[in-house]
């Protein structure tokens, strides 16, 4: 993919479809309860029509496609753990023995595991080329032979044609995940020191320091976390200093946002990004899990706007900087536990969530057809409807 073929693809994106949400309201405003007793639920069902088109939705099997990659950037001393985690645990998705495959189990959802750029080898046995030919093994996309970027401290994580190439991969297992017949999608990751990378590119995104984005990731020493910092506020002092990206003039956004990704970002970061507009593109709902996944949504909004009218928040990321993300995005997460795992570790439990949000909407009873008469209800209404 080059840019200009980028380019067509964020033009393809459209907004969620305004009458589905009107007439999805209605329906909701219909249902046999007080206003808005359902909470988020309600507001979850409404945005899933705008994004389907349709009033009425039924959610089947997920997916969580969970992108993994090791960055340069990790010889700063900026990550607790060793690089060869990243090799270990993606093994490890295909043997279902991590917690996104414990849950994944758990809430009768599928994975769909990508190499995009693992330092270290994985036996070759393991690695299938077809996404979903054997979700058992890895789908190898990698984009170097030695696997992991470049030091971002030292100069550019990639090129921008490698950039370009990861956000394709990622669009292309969208794109599987819709044909396979899966309604909704997780976006996960697994790569050692990429809440560095994620940082880096907030901070460049959004124009806020080092202080709003870097957070401990893992639990990187002091030493570590003094240099992640001052790594960050090097990488997009740039961006930074002119407001960030996303107040850049609208006609430079795109080419920017390129630049960010390619000079701090990382191979899982640009494929997160692709899967969140593969999504868009395909009119399918897609969980954002944590921290890296937030940022890699917020990417792909800087590039296409209305691809947040698809994503939906799962939980509120225990890691710094993740609030920021969210809330630039426009979006609530609904869930609060604490989390900071990563791997797409909270989508299997919000599809479980969404599923029921949905299945409300379609079975409950309305006013008219449970024989209730909900005059009396009057009053709250026009109180809301003032509130609002």
């Amino acid at each position: 993919m080059n840019a200009a073929e980028l380019n067509e693809i964020i033009k393809s994106i459209k907004p969620a479809g305004r009458q589905a949400i009107i007439n999805a309201k209605a329906r909701q405003d219909s249902l046999a309860k007080p206003p808005g007793s359902l909470g988020g639920l309600e507001e979850i069902s409404i945005r899933i029509a705008g994004m389907t088109g349709k009033e009425i939705n039924r959610i089947g099997k997920g997916c969580v496609a969970v992108f993994c990659a090791d960055n340069g950037v990790v010889r700063e001393g900026v990550a607790s753990a060793p690089q060869s985690v990243t090799r270990a645990q993606t093994i490890n998705f295909t043997r279902r023995l991590t917690g996104v495959g414990a849950l994944a189990r758990s809430y009768d959802s599928e994975i769909l595991i990508v190499d995009v750029g693992v330092k270290d080898s994985i036996p070759a046995e393991l690695y299938s080329q077809t996404p979903f030919e054997d979700t058992h093994k890895i789908v190898d996309r990698r984009l170097r032979k030695i696997g992991e970027t470049d030091n971002l401290a030292e100069g550019p994580a990639m090129t921008k044609e490698e950039a370009l190439e990861a956000i394709a991969a990622g669009i292309e297992m969208a794109d599987a995940v819709s044909r396979e017949g899966f309604s909704i999608m997780g976006v996960g990751e697994m790569g050692i020191g990429n809440t560095t990378t994620s940082a880096a590119v907030l901070s460049a995104v959004t124009g806020k320091p080092a202080e709003y984005t870097v957070g401990r990731g893992g639990g990187v020493n002091d030493t570590g976390f003094a240099r992640k910092k001052e790594i960050v506020d090097q990488v997009s002092g740039e961006y930074q200093a002119a407001g960030g990206v996303l107040n850049a003039p609208e006609e430079v956004r795109v080419p920017q946002m390129l630049d960010v990704l390619a000079r701090m970002g990382g191979f899982d970061i640009c494929a997160m990004t692709g899967a969140y507009l593969g999504a868009a593109i395909n009119r399918m709902p897609v969980v954002i899990d944590g921290y890296i996944s937030a940022v890699a949504a917020l990417a792909a909004y800087t590039f296409a706007p209305a691809a947040a009218d698809y994503m939906i928040a799962s939980h509120k990321s225990f890691e710094k900087g993740y609030t920021l993300a969210i809330e630039t995005l426009g979006l609530k997460p609904f869930l609060s536990l604490d989390m900071r795992l990563g791997e797409g570790s909270g989508c299997p439990i919000a599809f479980s969530i969404i599923r029921g949000a949905c299945d409300v909407m379609a079975d409950m009873a309305t006013f008219d057809e449970a024989e209730i008469n909900d005059d009396y209800l009057e009053e709250i209404r026009q109180e809301e409807t003032f509130q609002k």
